[in-house]
């Protein structure tokens, strides 16, 4: 895409949160919908979570954001690498997906790290959601199974057959997007009957790896291990830009003649409307879609973000720094050392607010 011009950069120094020296991987980040809760599953087959706050800097600038985060606990229940989790709606369970085939339930008000087996695949589960107008959970496999599971029984109240295996998936209010192998995308309506709205080809050349709906719901953004992300709207409205796509983790090389290409890892909304990308070259982007500007880039990190999410207030912005697997088993070096860390970055109105469109 052309025009998305850049405005705030550099690094503030934000918070990296108390975590053991042993954790691997970082696979997802999830806020609680209710309080300043952060859970985060890894590669070590754990799920962990910290309350978090913080005390903003004193006005009139210069100062530096206050932190008070405690980790809360670790869970036990999945025998291999947990890939993606989600918060219930009251924010009392978390769900979780892994290698081990199983969705699993962490009660957090039960003081236990145990965790409850609440459905299964046939092979690994890459993605969880809570589908909040249903009050069920949904989980998508390499199984190509989008499964729909009630916690008070032990069989899938509904499942979809797909057409390849799930590599992302977003719920979001009555809609549910699912990017697949192959660069197909599956979107389904959750109000009334669970039924399969549309089906396409993704806007991007190479293969998803991350999709996220609108706020508004009125569409979806996508991401690809080609640095790239597309904008895509459910229905053209009047006064709305066209669909469009855009370079986003890349970096220019030899006078811009050649370039080096980073996949975008995770793609998160802010409740304004606007939304960050982050990707294997260690990159925080904030955009806004409307005016088409890049709002913010942060100095890079040193190591590969792999996911990344915003609170429910919008002031905290949560980002892991760990290998994301670009590079195959080869280039794994191992848990330990400080190299996996989850930072928290606090985000003022002026960083992420949507801005009003450049004249051309």
């Amino acid at each position: 895409m052309s025009g998305f011009g850049s405005s705030m950069s550099g690094r503030p120094v934000d918070h990296v949160l108390p975590s053991p020296d042993t954790m691997d991987s970082t696979s997802s980040l999830n806020w609680s919908p209710v309080s300043n809760t952060l859970c985060s599953s890894s590669w070590d087959s754990h799920v962990r979570y910290w309350d978090v706050q913080v005390q903003p800097p004193a006005m009139g600038g210069g100062g530096q954001a206050q932190w008070h985060s405690v980790p809360k606990a670790e869970s036990q229940g999945h025998t291999g690498p947990v890939l993606d989790t989600c918060y219930s709606a009251d924010g009392r369970f978390i769900f979780s997906a892994g290698t081990d085939k199983q969705v699993r339930m962490w009660d957090l008000g039960s003081n236990s790290p145990n965790t409850t087996q609440v459905g299964s695949h046939d092979a690994p589960v890459r993605s969880v959601g809570f589908c909040q107008e249903k009050s069920l959970v949904v989980s998508g496999g390499w199984d190509k199974q989008l499964r729909f599971w009630d916690c008070r029984s032990p069989n899938p109240v509904g499942s979809f057959q797909l057409e390849e295996r799930v590599y992302a998936m977003d719920v979001r209010g009555g809609v549910l997007a699912v990017a697949l192998a192959g660069k197909k995308i599956v979107i389904f309506s959750l109000s009334g009957n669970i039924q399969q709205q549309m089906s396409m080809d993704s806007p991007l050349k190479y293969q998803s790896r991350c999709i996220s709906v609108f706020p508004d719901q009125s569409g979806f953004a996508v991401g690809s291990i080609e640095g790239r992300c597309a904008i895509q709207y459910f229905q053209q409205k009047p006064g709305v830009a066209e669909n469009f796509a855009f370079r986003c983790h890349r970096q220019d090389l030899n006078n811009k003649t050649e370039s080096l290409v980073h996949s975008v890892n995770d793609i998160s909304f802010h409740n304004y409307g606007t939304f960050s990308t982050v990707g294997g070259d260690g990159v925080v982007n904030f955009w806004d879609k409307d005016s088409k500007q890049r709002l913010k880039v942060m100095d890079p990190v040193g190591e590969a973000i792999t996911c990344a999410n915003f609170n429910a207030q919008g002031n905290m912005f949560a980002y892991a720094k760990s290998y994301d697997w670009s590079k195959g088993s080869g280039g794994y070096g191992g848990a330990g050392g400080g190299r996996n860390k989850i930072c928290v970055h606090y985000t003022p109105e002026e960083e992420i607010k949507q801005r009003a469109k450049k004249k051309r």
